[in-house]
């Protein structure tokens, strides 16, 4: 048992030094850091080292106060001023300036600007109700006239007109031109609908342009007509189906296919 404990005890003398010299390198370094830290400063909590005060910034190894205007308050930041307007107020010429709300408005959530409540619409800085004229609405934008009108309206000046369909016709929300389209089968001429009138040997053509109908395969447009596609010697019908080329090695002269 005796001879258990000295060899206890030589092993702590024996590793005594080697944990002195482990230690002695932090405590150094905590007093170093401690003594070259300035005034209005504190160690950091989450690294080694030292970091000035709220208020103040370091410059040069020392922590210097920086000059927080009224209404604002000191920032952590190590660019920049160094502060911000408190909320209600705006940064101008290195002064936090009071945001003058006119009535029927609030503070924006940054706090430092304004807007008018719905319903209001800023002109010169003051809310002015926004005039809702009958068979309209308040749209979700304050912008422009800050209306919209309702479904089958639309506006004209300060006013909704009610949009007038005309036969062979229906309602389009949000068309800008006329308010409505004409069936399938008629076009717009106008303020009318007119019913497309398709040749024979055609099919109509659901498009805004043209004569509204096209020739079947093997016919060509002629005037209101179509007409049978004649196929000279060598040649046959192209992509379209309503003209005709020539067979290879067949080039078209005038209205025949000859060879080169």
């Amino acid at each position: 048992m005796k001879s258990y404990r000295r060899s206890k005890f030589r092993l702590f003398y024996l590793y005594l030094p080697l944990l002195i010299f482990t230690f002695l390198p932090v405590a150094n370094a905590a007093q170093s850091n401690s003594a070259k830290m300035p005034k209005n400063a504190h160690m950091k909590s989450y690294s080694s080292g030292w970091e000035c005060d709220l208020g103040h910034r370091e410059t040069k190894g020392a922590c210097l106060a920086i000059r927080v205007p009224a209404n604002a308050y000191p920032t952590n930041a190590s660019y920049g001023v160094g502060w911000e307007c408190k909320r209600g107020y705006y940064k101008k010429n290195e002064a936090c300036f009071a945001v003058k709300k006119p009535k029927n408005s609030y503070l924006v959530s940054s706090g430092n600007d304004w807007k008018c409540l719905r319903g209001f619409q800023n002109i010169d800085d003051v809310c002015v109700a926004i005039n809702v004229p009958t068979h309209g609405y308040l749209a979700d934008s304050s912008y422009d006239t800050g209306w919209k009108c309702n479904r089958g309206y639309r506006a004209s000046g300060n006013v909704c007109q009610k949009i007038k369909v005309p036969e062979n016709a229906f309602f389009v929300d949000g068309s800008y031109d006329t308010g409505w389209k004409c069936d399938r089968g008629y076009r717009a001429s106008g303020d009318m609908c007119q019913k497309i009138k398709v040749p024979e040997n055609a099919f109509f053509a659901d498009a805004s342009y043209g004569a509204g109908w096209e020739c079947d395969r093997g016919y060509r447009a002629l005037k209101k007509s179509c007409a049978a596609i004649v196929l000279p010697k060598d040649a046959h019908l192209d992509y379209s189906g309503n003209d005709w080329e020539c067979d290879r090695p067949y080039v078209q002269r005038q209205k025949k296919c000859v060879l080169r």
